[in-house]
């Protein structure tokens, strides 16, 4: 996230809202591009240059995870989503057709450990669910498992 806003309270709401780093105007532009360096990093992402190996594209249905630009298309278009949604949907792609559970989401989507009391798993989920849609038959794409967590429901497999 780059931005105006460089106070605490922001930084710290941007970062739970999913942002992946946070830098604040005025910034230095080496800066800028060694976050980027470091996010690309940990994100797995190879260039071209070191070994001509790109992450795959993940298709499934409508959708489409682009590993290596982080980019998650609905029908051929590009969805405007967060890290932490990105994530979210690489989570339950990885893992097809099996409830996972709110404290396991926090931990590796939020990367942080899990309060009962901590609803930002939550928001995540809603918004990837604003953003999806239903399934094209109609569904829903991700189901909620009563106390445990959620499920990401295939096509066909309600």
């Amino acid at each position: 996230m780059l931005t105006a806003r460089g106070e605490e309270f922001d930084r710290i709401l941007g970062l739970e809202l999913g942002a992946g780093d946070y830098l604040a105007k005025p910034f230095n532009p080496h800066e800028l591009a060694a976050r980027i360096s470091a996010i690309l990093r940990r994100s797995g992402w190879q260039s071209d240059e070191k070994n001509g190996v790109r992450p795959p594209k993940i298709r499934f249905g409508d959708l489409e995870l682009d590993l290596g630009a982080r980019i998650v298309s609905k029908g051929g278009g590009p969805l405007n989503i967060t890290s932490a949604e990105f994530e979210l949907l690489h989570m339950f792609f990885e893992f097809p057709g099996q409830v996972l559970t709110r404290d396991k989401l926090v931990e590796r989507v939020l990367d942080r450990k899990f309060s009962p009391f901590d609803r930002s798993i939550d928001f995540h989920i809603a918004n990837v669910r604003r953003n999806l849609g239903p399934q094209p038959d109609a569904g829903e794409r991700i189901r909620s498992v009563r106390a445990i967590g959620y499920l990401y429901a295939w096509p066909g497999k309600q």
